[in-house]
């Protein structure tokens, strides 16, 4: 193998490399990326310290169990699960013979207890009219007592009168003039008796009046008190008839159905799940997170149902106690196996109204959803 040399007095060249050169654009990207990156960490920075933030969200609305308050079978069912109802419209219907009949008999109790009162009323008329005739015949007896207690003074008077004049020695009347006065004067006597006598009958016939008044007003207040209780049961019986039909307490949304036509239903039963279009978030902050939370603040809401739209609300209460007080069986601590656990505490927000707009028909109870209080 042969190796050609290089001529005499020639120097190599080295072989010339490129230079690494970066143009204007490589520049521009680098520049947007760290104008980026710092907006980026200004936000971040921003949303830490001026943001208390929670996944630990749900959305709560009333939910209303609408239930049957009479035992009965359903003969219709007139909503289904997840139609929108209003207020007072009408569910379902149970059989009201039972109800209607003991409608008819309350009202057939009522009347005859109204009847009851009139018959009363006319004894208490006829009583006082009696009365009233009995104090009349008293009066007039009163007065013939006073009539033959002056007859028989004058017949006294008269017949002493008779007797000294014939026991005088001029004996100016004869013997039988005396006797006349002497039996004017028994006779006068004798009807003061008589009419004293009637004026006690008299008197108790007024009396026994009073007491048949009395008797005659005490059966008008028991038949007017039996009316009142006969009015009650007519009230609760038609009360009761309006149970057969079953409505809403307000407007909503349908979200469980229990019942069925044929159905036995007893009072108490849940038939319908009914859900109010009031809607608030549940948000279950760290104990830590509430330093500087307070009512009035304003809120951003997400809700992982519905993607790409921000919500917002306001934080309207702070629950006195965290949640662990409200559990079923809540923590107790003095038992000696002590672990800290940052407790949570629901805090209630309540959406802006304008910002559900649109979404009513979407929204439920349940719902998962962050939320971001502004603090600062």
């Amino acid at each position: 193998m042969s190796h050609t040399k290089p001529a005499s007095g020639s120097v190599p060249t080295p072989k010339a490399t490129p230079k690494n050169k970066r143009g204007p654009g490589f520049w521009l990207i680098v520049g947007l990326a760290a104008a980026g990156g710092g907006a980026w960490l200004i936000h971040f920075a921003h949303r830490a310290i001026d943001y208390v933030t929670t996944d630990d969200a749900y959305l709560a609305g009333h939910v209303h169990m609408v239930s049957s308050r009479l035992d009965g079978s359903v003969t219709e069912v007139l909503a289904d699960e997840n139609q929108s109802v209003a207020s007072g419209q009408v569910l379902a219907r149970l059989d009201p013979l039972a109800a209607s009949i003991a409608v008819d008999r309350s009202h057939a109790a009522l009347d005859a207890a109204r009847a009851e009162v009139l018959r009363a009323r006319t004894a208490v008329d006829q009583a006082e009219a009696e009365n009233a005739q009995a104090r009349a015949q008293a009066a007039m007896a009163a007065a013939q007592v006073q009539q033959a207690g002056a007859q028989l003074g004058l017949a006294n008077v008269n017949r002493g009168r008779d007797q000294r004049l014939y026991q005088a020695d001029t004996r100016t009347i004869s013997e039988s003039e005396v006797d006349t006065s002497q039996s004017t004067a028994a006779a006068a006597e004798a009807n003061l008796v008589a009419a004293k006598a009637a004026e006690v009958a008299a008197e108790a016939k007024v009396r026994v009046g009073a007491a048949a008044i009395a008797a005659s007003k005490a059966q008008v207040a028991s038949a007017e008190a039996r009316v009142e209780a006969e009015l009650q049961e007519v009230r609760d019986a038609e009360r009761r008839l309006s149970y057969t039909t079953i409505t809403s307490p307000t407007d909503g949304r349908i979200g469980n159905k229990n019942v069925e036509v044929g159905n036995r239903v007893q009072i108490g039963q849940a038939l319908f799940a009914l859900v109010e279009r009031d809607y608030w978030v549940t948000a279950n902050f760290k104990e830590t997170q509430l330093r500087r939370m307070a009512p009035g603040q304003p809120v951003e809401i997400t809700i992982d149902a519905i993607g790409g739209h921000e919500f917002t609300g306001t934080v309207a209460s702070i629950a006195p106690a965290t949640g662990a007080e409200f559990a079923l069986l809540p923590p107790d601590n003095a038992t000696g196996n002590f672990t800290k656990v940052v407790q949570r505490v629901p805090v209630k927000i309540v959406f802006d109204a304008g910002s559900v707009a649109g979404f009513e028909d979407r929204l439920s109870p349940g719902l998962s959803a962050v939320v971001s209080v502004k603090i600062k």
